[in-house]
């Protein structure tokens, strides 16, 4: 025996989508910039150092001497042996007239004046240590500077956007079904 059959055939519902898609670019243009930098000010002011070297009495021990001191020097030194000689004068006319006494003056002098005494010798340094004197003074130096700020001119550019939207299309592209038949 045959039993009747119901026999159904179906297809599913089928959606195409189509799509476009989004277009978008940026561009950023430079910005216009220009910088100034003013000079800045700067004033100085010295006072140069002053140094005194006083080397007098070097030249003095060296015997390198002005021609108004050594006038001077000699005028002294003239006025001293005058003295010593007259003083020598006055010691041996004293000497001479103890004769009676019974004391030789003349040989005595004549041994004094035929052998004086060896001059001294020693080690000098020519000129002294130190004889030359130093001194300085300190100069000063005063600097003044004004700074000066920069001038910035800045001008900015927008950017320039280019935007293509995009799409989406649904469609149907297979409608759904359902086939029924009965077979017996």
């Amino acid at each position: 025996m045959q039993v009747p059959q119901i026999r159904m055939e179906s297809q599913f519902a089928k959606i195409g989508i189509e799509t476009k898609e989004i277009k978008q670019s940026i561009q950023q243009p430079k910005a216009d910039l220009h910088i100034k930098q003013p000079q800045a000010e700067i004033k100085m002011r010295t006072t140069p150092g002053k140094l005194t070297i006083d080397q007098s009495q070097a030249w003095e021990e060296m015997d390198i001497k002005g021609i108004f001191q050594r006038v001077k020097e000699n005028a002294v030194r003239g006025s001293q042996k005058l003295m010593e000689g007259i003083a020598r004068t006055v010691r041996e006319g004293d000497e001479m007239i103890e004769i009676q006494n019974g004391q030789n003056a003349y040989v005595e002098q004549a041994r004094r004046n035929a052998n004086p005494p060896p001059p001294e010798l020693n080690i000098t340094y020519v000129p002294s240590p130190f004889s030359v004197k130093l001194h300085y003074q300190q100069g000063k130096t005063d600097i003044q500077f004004q700074t000066r700020k920069p001038i910035i001119d800045a001008n900015t550019r927008k950017p320039v956007i280019s935007y293509q939207p995009g799409e989406v299309n649904v469609h149907l592209r297979q409608r759904n079904s359902l086939k029924i038949d009965f077979v017996k």
